[in-house]
């Protein structure tokens, strides 16, 4: 039976429509992958660009309430929050932190240097998908 994975951040913006795009890519049908954020928003486009990168669109993705998940559906629940507060997801379930730093910035920075943030968070969590992945095996 396969395992379900919340990711959960703030805006359900970035890290985890990453996280769950990378999820659903590595883990195939041996895991039901969700995302959602306790403030949603918009599906960053740099999360989008970054992902595109590696042949995963997150284009048709959109940000989803934490309210919005039924928890029957969730084995495993993910965090990842670095310096703001992560969501809240009750229940008995197994729980992670991954605290990874927002890549979106409310400053305007120059192109690279976001899509250089953006890449980091990605490769952050494909290693530890990675990780985990080999739990689920």
């Amino acid at each position: 039976m396969a395992t379900g994975i919340l990711f959960l951040c703030v805006a359900n913006s970035a890290r985890s429509q990453m996280a769950e795009g990378l999820a659903r890519a590595r883990l195939g049908d041996r895991a039901r992958v969700q995302s959602a954020g306790s403030q949603p928003s918009r599906v960053n486009p740099y999360a989008i660009e970054v992902m595109a990168e590696l042949g995963i669109d997150l284009a048709a993705h959109a940000s989803k309430s934490v309210d919005s998940i039924d928890p029957a559906t969730v084995d495993v629940v993910i965090t990842l929050c670095a310096e703001e507060v992560c969501p809240v997801f009750l229940g008995h379930h197994r729980r992670l932190h991954w605290p990874i730093p927002d890549p979106a910035s409310p400053e305007p920075l120059a192109r690279e240097v976001m899509l250089d943030r953006f890449r980091t968070a990605r490769d952050t969590l494909r290693g530890k998908l990675d990780m985990l992945a080999s739990e689920l095996a």
